[in-house]
Formats: C-alpha cells, structure tokens, sequence
C-alpha cells in the first residue's frame, strides 16, 4: 500500500503505540490473572489488527477506528465517573481516546493517509 501522507502515517503508527501501551496498563491495574492475561491479549491483538488497517491508509478505516474508539468511550464514560476516586486514570484514558477519535476524523493530514482504495487488496493478493 502506497503511502499518501507520511505524517497522517505516523500519527496512524502513534494511535496504535496508544492502543498497545493502553491495553498493558489496563492489565497492570486490573491484577494479573487469568482472565486479566486472556482480556490482555485480546486487548492487544484489537489493537495490532486496527494499526495494520491504519498503517494500509485504506479508505474509511479511519471513520470505523474513530466510531471504534468513541464507542468504548461511551460504554465505560458513567462507570468510570462513578469510580473516578478508585481510579481516575480510566476516566483519562477515556478523554485520549476521543481526542484519537477527533484527530482520526478532522486532522488533514490523516485524512489523506486515508485514500487508498479497497480495490487495492485485491491487487495487493492477486500477486
């Protein structure tokens, strides 16, 4: 896949340093368990499979990242208010993910890293 914006790339590259980063700290502060390992695992392979589909620049992936992002924002934003004393980094890591979702959508740079077409698979496959 052809690069159309390499500053759109690497804030792509950045966004999914976050995502990886975020689901080891959520590990650490939920405990270690089973459970906390498998949820650890899951939470890292999301995150490697959106960076690859952000690192393509295919169009429209950063619309569904963003809606991805806004989403977990919203589902856990009222319990981690009602936790804030427990655990305020929650609540912190909830605002950078919208602020993700903000750059994914308005920055126009990631914009134009966003441009290469679906079609592109194919020929990527077709080789």
């Amino acid at each position: 896949m052809k690069t159309n914006n390499e500053q759109g790339r690497t804030v792509c590259i950045a966004i999914t340093a976050y995502m990886l980063l975020k689901a080891v700290l959520n590990m650490l502060l939920g405990g270690i368990s089973f459970g906390g390992i498998f949820s650890m695992f899951v939470s890292i392979g999301i995150a490697v499979v959106i960076g690859v589909f952000m690192f393509s620049g295919l169009e429209y992936v950063n619309y569904v990242v963003a809606g991805y992002l806004a989403i977990g924002f919203v589902t856990h934003f009222i319990p981690n208010i009602i936790h804030i004393t427990d655990n305020w980094i929650y609540l912190l890591e909830g605002f950078v993910d919208v602020g993700c979702a903000v750059i994914l959508i308005i920055l126009p740079q990631v914009k134009e890293h966003f441009t290469n077409p679906w079609s592109e698979i194919k020929e990527l496959f077709s080789k």
